[in-house]
């Protein structure tokens, strides 16, 4: 149990059962009345980030996230297939509940599966990816406006934004978190 006076970023708690992760909070005591905490909760079943206060003493449940090296297979075409690289187990999850975090990662290459009291919720990819450039526009010289970019297809089919000197058939780095370019590799 942890009461909301010791709330941390990045804790994850259950709150009226659902499991949320505070983002941001903020220790409040105004000149008259009893002290709160102002907090930004995001439901990490969801994805949807509320905002709530709590008296200091109120208390809630920890929330233990287990997150699993797994190795990404390969795409059916309706699931996506990951194994446990320890134990050789392998499951299966539906394009509609994480194909949003795996547009950056490629077949073999190892993510994070996130579950809560058995129940998966979602794929973690590394931090940075490197990705070919498979189709962009050729830069004009002399097009060089500040921070000018272009869009760029990658070898796993996602759109990104990269500068203009980036050419077809370059590798660059993407951050995940981000889905913007980062450097070449």
């Amino acid at each position: 149990m942890v009461d909301a006076g010791s709330f941390k970023n990045g804790l994850t708690v259950e709150i009226e059962g659902d499991v949320y992760q505070i983002l941001e909070f903020q220790h409040v005591k105004p000149g008259k009345g009893a002290a709160f905490v102002r907090t930004k909760l995001k439901n990490i079943i969801t994805g949807s980030t509320v905002e709530k206060t709590f008296r200091p003493t109120e208390r809630f449940e920890n929330a233990h996230i287990d997150r699993v090296n797994m190795q990404y297979l390969y795409d059916d075409g309706d699931m996506y297939n990951y194994m446990d690289v320890e134990t050789y187990e392998q499951i299966q999850l539906s394009h509609a509940d994480v194909a949003e975090s795996m547009k950056f990662v490629k077949e073999n290459e190892m993510v994070k599966i996130c579950s809560y009291k058995g129940n998966v919720f979602s794929v973690e990819p590394p931090i940075t990816v490197e990705l070919e450039v498979t189709e962009t526009e050729p830069g004009v010289k002399g097009n060089t406006a500040t921070n000018a970019t272009k869009p760029a297809t990658v070898e796993t089919g996602a759109q990104v934004r990269v500068p203009l000197f980036i050419e077809q058939g370059e590798k660059i780095i993407i951050d995940t978190r981000t889905g913007e370019y980062s450097s070449r590799a």
